[in-house]
């Protein structure tokens, strides 16, 4: 299943650069730890993709020990 992802144009960008960072976690650590491209990771934090699949969302969230929804979507 794929999710369709808030752009940045409309004021819901996701949280996913500041997560990682608060967690101390480089892009390629992240990619390691969640088995997801860096190259993936890149987009999302730069909102250059806005379509992904809910395992890829939830190898992320786990990666950061978050919710797929404290990280990709808001309220």
């Amino acid at each position: 299943m794929y999710n369709k992802l808030n752009k940045k144009e409309d004021n819901m960008e996701n949280k996913l650069k500041q997560i990682r960072e608060e967690s101390g976690m480089s892009q390629e650590e992240l990619a390691r730890k969640s088995t997801v491209s860096r190259t993936t990771i890149s987009e999302l934090e730069n909102g250059k993709t806005d379509v992904i699949t809910n395992v890829t969302l939830e190898k992320i969230a786990n990666a950061l020990n978050k919710k797929v929804t404290d990280i990709f979507f808001q309220d």
